[in-house]
């Protein structure tokens, strides 16, 4: 199952670059903002919780997708942009294990524990 999880992941990854080539900005802006919202990890340095609520935030495919339908609606493609760049962002953490997190710690996520091998 992990694997049909990460090979969904992957799919979607794909889609948001493809999306992203839509928009028609330069590809090295691409590769300049994949890594942004990780800046939502900044929290930890305060507490789990507000570490995990700044992470969720940044990594919630479900605001990725409205802040580009935002933006589609507002004809504001930088907005779009700014979507198409979490969600991607989002997909290519959830690719690598990197889910959802709880207010546990960093570690502990929707897909399970960080760096637990299972079995």
């Amino acid at each position: 199952m992990k694997k049909l999880l990460k090979l969904e992941e992957l799919a979607m990854f794909v889609l948001g670059i493809f999306m992203y080539g839509l928009l028609g900005y330069p590809w090295w802006l691409f590769f300049v903002l994949i890594l942004t919202p990780d800046v939502g990890m900044l929290g930890y340095l305060i507490n789990n919780r507000v570490g995990a609520a700044g992470y969720n935030l940044f990594h919630h495919k479900g605001i990725a997708i409205l802040f580009y339908f935002f933006g589609m609606y507002l004809s504001f493609p930088i907005i779009e942009m700014v979507g198409v760049i979490l969600f991607t962002h989002s997909s290519m953490d959830r690719i690598f294990g990197y889910g959802l997190k709880y207010d546990k710690g960093f570690k502990y996520t929707h897909l399970g524990e960080i760096g637990k091998t299972n079995g």
